[in-house]
């Protein structure tokens, strides 16, 4: 499974997202598919996210069960802390 969650997304990211994912929230989309596939779907994302912001969540074999990447301005940012990924906050501008 994964989740993709934009910011600020341009409409032509957000209609080619709801090509292939269900959009269950706004700018929140929800698919079942292979890695080959997600990772293409992740590249169009980045791709056409322009000034936006996005964040890729899949089921993974990690001690959190998910796996996540992100792109674009976002306070948030993922930190490896000995082997885990957890999520650590920039401060404000």
């Amino acid at each position: 499974m994964m989740v993709i969650v934009v910011e600020n997304a341009p409409p032509r990211l957000r209609g080619r997202l709801a090509l292939c994912l269900a959009e269950v929230r706004a700018g929140t989309y929800v698919g079942v598919y292979s890695k080959r596939t997600r990772e293409r779907i992740w590249q169009e994302t980045i791709d056409l996210i322009g000034d936006g912001s996005a964040c890729i969540i899949w089921s993974a074999p990690t001690d959190t069960g998910f796996a996540f990447e992100s792109v674009g301005p976002n306070r948030r940012e993922p930190a490896d802390f000995d082997g885990l990924t957890l999520v650590k906050f920039r401060p404000a501008d």
